[in-house]
């Protein structure tokens, strides 16, 4: 198997339009952007400790309530409980709701879904000026062919 290389991601063009895409999976899901991201970190370790959630934050804005907050919206799912004897801590994985989302990130970034121009989508709306700059920029992104 061949080893990704940066011209190759460059290639791809996987980056292009990420600020945009990130933009709206947070806006639609009530996340902020250092949930979103730690969230796909979390995703790639597949099984995780609360440890490896604390290791993983520290690159991002401190927020005492994230684990809780994540835990609590279904974002994170107990995977083993502990039990006190054999089992010392609980073992931890991302939900189906949060691959769910993860994937179709992914999926955005390659151009294999344009990114939901409708009323349910809350930044098409258009309540506040950024709105209306974001909704210019989804419309440039699911018109570019390149992505």
């Amino acid at each position: 198997m061949r080893r990704l290389e940066a011209d190759d991601i460059k290639d791809l063009n996987l980056m292009k339009h990420y600020r945009i895409i990130r933009k709206w999976a947070c806006r639609n899901n009530d996340l902020n952007d250092a949930d979103l991201e730690l969230l796909i970190y979390l995703d790639c370790i597949d099984m995780f400790r609360k440890k490896d959630f604390q290791d993983g934050s520290y690159s991002y804005s401190w927020d005492n309530r994230r684990w809780n907050r994540l835990l609590k919206e279904g974002w994170i799912v107990v995977w083993r409980h502990r039990n006190r004897t054999t089992q010392k801590y609980h073992i931890y994985k991302t939900s189906i709701k949060c691959k769910q989302l993860i994937k179709r990130v992914y999926r955005m970034m390659l151009g294999k879904e344009d990114i939901p121009t409708s009323e349910s989508n809350s930044i098409i709306r258009g309540k506040t000026y950024t709105d209306k700059v974001l909704t210019k920029a989804i419309h440039n992104v699911n018109k570019d062919k390149y992505r």
